[in-house]
């Protein structure tokens, strides 16, 4: 018997007006997968991204999280749903007046409403796992962007989600630092089980990353498959991303 995937999207199309964003999206996404979107700037990955988290309603199709569709939940059982589910934006969405503990304090506060002991004992516990635990005291502006980015992993982590959304983690960040976050990244995933979605721009990271790999490309998702099976995809669309080549299907010409 086929398990029930994590996250399923059932021919989703998302429209703003006029402008169709993605276009009859179709994927399951396994328990435990770490599944990589990549492609041009501008087709759709973070709203694809937006669209699994439940940020975004498609304005056709299905979004189902381990079997339950998005758009049929409410109230109690939508808010244990949303707890189930970390994201980490492009920019981090640090609270600059927030210490880093208190930005990770920020949502056992108000959404679990924890007590104070497991409050504190998640702020020493996360941030020793991305480590930056010297930066307790600290504001975001007085740490490295690497450590921004930590400290987004941490507070994306902290309501112990079981599935985790990565919007661009590595954007802005020197190749050795992109290396390290991604090393936490997936230690993370496995130490805490989780399913693991992510964007990025960066083909290296992306191998480093992914189990399975799909590429947003003319408003549509592409499945490339392993990274193994993405290097060797015949599609030229794949083929010219991977590579950086400047002529392909993908080149617009002024």
């Amino acid at each position: 018997m086929e398990s029930i995937p994590a996250i399923e999207l059932r021919n989703v199309t998302v429209a703003f007006g006029d402008e169709t964003l993605l276009r009859d999206v179709s994927v399951k996404i396994a328990t435990g997968e770490a599944f990589v979107l990549i492609g041009p700037s501008g087709q759709g990955k973070s709203t694809l991204l937006k669209v699994m988290g439940g940020l975004i309603l498609p304005t056709k199709g299905e979004v189902l999280i381990e079997g339950r569709e998005l758009s049929k939940m409410k109230g109690a059982d939508r808010e244990a749903l949303a707890k189930k589910m970390g994201m980490l934006f492009q920019k981090n969405a640090l609270f600059d007046s927030l210490t880093c503990a208190e930005n990770i304090a920020f949502p056992l506060q108000e959404v679990a409403n924890a007590p104070q002991k497991e409050i504190d004992d998640a702020i020493t516990y996360y941030l020793e796992a991305v480590g930056i635990p010297h930066a307790r005291n600290l504001y975001p502006d007085e740490i490295s962007g690497g450590m921004q980015k930590r400290l987004g992993i941490a507070r994306a982590l902290t309501l112990k989600p079981q599935i985790v959304f990565y919007d661009d983690p590595t954007a802005g960040l020197d190749p050795i630092t992109s290396r390290k976050i991604i090393h936490l990244i997936k230690d993370l995933q496995k130490s805490m089980n989780t399913t693991l979605v992510a964007v990025t721009n960066d083909m290296q990271r992306a191998y480093q990353t992914a189990n399975r790999i799909g590429m947003v490309v003319d408003r549509e998702l592409l499945i490339c498959g392993t990274p193994d099976e993405t290097l060797n995809h015949k599609d030229p669309r794949v083929a010219q991303f991977i590579r950086g080549n400047l002529e392909g299907p993908l080149t617009v010409h002024a």
